[in-house]
């Protein structure tokens, strides 16, 4: 009986095609949101973090490319495995210039000290291996 309903479950289940979209717009969105963010109040902070630890200021602005250009990107389906590695390398910079401390911490209910960031960052791993499947803006898988 059970091997029977979970037949039935996994029958009614199976999209991975719509799996993957949901993963794009929740992932897209998320990140989307910071890059917004970023668009109302700047990168003049991040500059100057850069700056503290020696690089150009300049590459502040990579964060417009990793948390507005490349999300909407993921969301649309339009060149979504690199879009997908430019968000997950995105985060992976904001975690060496503003929570790197927070590597071997756990926060007070338990949870991995960056463990947002850790979800954020396979998150993009994920979409870049899996990439943006049937339900994108482009026909043409070769865009997708």
């Amino acid at each position: 009986m059970l091997a029977k309903l979970n037949t039935a479950f996994t029958r009614a289940t199976d999209h991975p095609d719509f799996g993957k979209l949901l993963l794009r717009l929740t992932f897209g969105i998320l990140i989307l949101f910071h890059g917004v963010a970023k668009i109302e109040n700047g990168v003049g902070w991040i500059a100057k973090m850069l700056q503290a630890d020696g690089l150009p200021g300049f590459i502040a602005y990579g964060t417009y490319i990793g948390e507005v250009i490349a999300p909407v990107l993921i969301i649309l389906g339009i060149f979504t495995r690199p879009a997908a590695l430019v968000m997950a390398f995105n985060i992976l910079v904001a975690v060496f210039l503003v929570v790197a401390g927070k590597f071997f911490t756990v926060t007070d209910v338990g949870a991995w000290g960056l463990e947002g960031e850790a979800l954020y960052f396979f998150g993009g791993l994920v979409i870049m291996f899996l990439g943006s499947g049937r339900y994108s803006v482009m026909k043409n898988p070769a865009l997708r």
